[in-house]
């Protein structure tokens, strides 16, 4: 049997690979009060192309505050993008998000018992920006839990 071999939809992947840096401002919410803070992110390629991997910090007041790994792969039955997060919340991932492609954007919808989450990667010139928004149980609308643009060290 010959192996799979990455496709179109882990070429768009990939161009997230490398190491990032930028400035981040969170709401508050049930997690915390909110305010500015700093974020890195590293992304590799893995698994010969067929999976991306994130390691992620946030920073804030000059400590890490934050920390979070995630697992992009592609769904090969429909070529949707799926995430699985980990993170120190300890929360662990009944599921991936999982979105899709348009032009230079990603994004990923989730739903858990905690509400529903929509996450927005917007590739730029030099890195990207990031969103997350939340919609938690009782709530009709997405709010803006945290927004962030970084740029590419490497």
């Amino acid at each position: 049997m010959d192996m799979p071999k990455p496709g179109p939809e882990h070429a768009l992947l990939a161009r997230l690979v490398g190491d990032y840096e930028g400035d981040e401002e969170l709401q508050p919410s049930p997690w915390g009060e909110g305010g500015p803070a700093r974020g890195r992110g590293s992304y590799r390629s893995v698994t010969d192309g067929m999976a991306i991997t994130q390691d992620y910090e946030e920073e804030k007041d000059g400590a890490i505050v934050f920390k979070g790994h995630g697992v992009f792969s592609i769904d090969p039955e429909n070529g949707d993008v799926l995430w699985w997060w980990f993170d120190s919340m300890g929360f662990p991932p009944d599921a991936p998000a999982r979105g899709r492609w348009e032009g230079d954007m990603l994004t990923l919808h989730k739903t858990t018992p905690r509400g529903d989450g929509r996450y927005v990667y917007r590739l730029h010139t030099n890195g990207y920006e990031f969103s997350i928004e939340n919609r938690f149980p009782g709530q009709d609308d997405f709010c803006l839990f945290m927004r962030g643009d970084y740029q590419r060290l490497r």
